[in-house]
């Protein structure tokens, strides 16, 4: 740790390269720390948490490489959603014959999806995106018992073969661009095989470690990752993680839906912000 005048800062050798040290003061690591905390604990209920920790790492490190601040999220939230899903597991039945085979074509996608943005811009998705979040939003205000009651729709290969297209699909959404993919995972989980929005919530947690870990495998090998300021972040994500999932549980299915809806009305306004506004 360096002290500069009034301030302190501490120093992180990085794997990026020609980034050999990033020096980010004490103020910067409480305001993540927070971040982390509130992305936790909001990523545990229904997805979304991407919108509190990504853009504070962009506003506090601005002079750090964009990939390389999307990866150390992904190293941060990734020990938070998993603390959820083993709190969810304890506590909920989770459906695995739904959850194992989306998790694994979701690792598998979420990989190429990296890949493919290294070929072909998300642009077009960028200005997309928005509309499909006021669809999701308006279908789920019309069904007022949508996702209040747990009735698995499917059983035996057709439930493993809808859990790969949607596992697959949005772990290739995840990778390839990525807003909204745990509130994107909850919604098709209530839409597509009848679950309550607590355990859509809680075999979306499955699925989004698989998305993370596969992601931070791409970012690792391509050496984008803040490797010490990520796990500082990831103490905090996972005690959020942790109050999250005990309020998603504590008080079920309806509360989950309500802050499914903000969480969505949050992604509609940023998205449509970075697609129509941004300069």
């Amino acid at each position: 740790m360096l002290g500069v005048g009034c301030v302190n800062y501490w120093t992180f050798p990085t794997i990026v390269p020609r980034e050999t040290r990033l020096f980010v003061s004490e103020e910067i690591i409480v305001l993540l720390g927070i971040a982390a905390f509130l992305a936790g604990m909001i990523d545990a209920v229904v997805g979304g948490g991407g919108l509190i920790q990504i853009p504070a790492l962009f506003a506090t490190l601005p002079s750090t490489n964009p990939a390389t601040l999307l990866g150390t999220s992904k190293l941060a939230g990734i020990w938070g959603t998993g603390a959820a899903a083993i709190s969810f597991a304890r506590r909920v039945k989770i459906e695995w014959s739904t959850a194992a085979p989306a998790a694994i074509a979701a690792f598998i996608l979420a990989f190429f999806g990296a890949y493919t943005v290294t070929k072909i811009p998300p642009d077009f998705l960028r200005k997309l995106l928005p509309f499909i979040l006021i669809a999701v939003a308006i279908y789920t205000l019309k069904k007022k018992d949508l996702g209040a009651i747990h009735a698995p729709m499917h059983g035996g290969t057709k439930e493993r073969l809808i859990a790969i297209l949607v596992g697959g699909g949005i772990g290739f959404y995840d990778g390839f661009f990525g807003p909204g993919t745990g509130s994107f995972l909850v919604f098709l989980f209530v839409r597509f095989f009848g679950f309550n929005f607590l355990s859509a919530s809680a075999v979306a947690k499955v699925v989004n470690v698989a998305c993370n870990f596969s992601a931070l495998l791409w970012f690792g090998y391509s050496g984008h990752l803040l490797i010490q300021v990520g796990l500082l972040m990831a103490v905090c994500n996972v005690c959020g993680s942790l109050i999250g999932a005990h309020l998603a549980i504590r008080h079920g299915s309806g509360f989950v839906r309500k802050i499914f809806l903000l969480v969505v009305g949050a992604l509609i306004l940023k998205t449509s912000y970075d697609a129509f506004f941004k300069i």
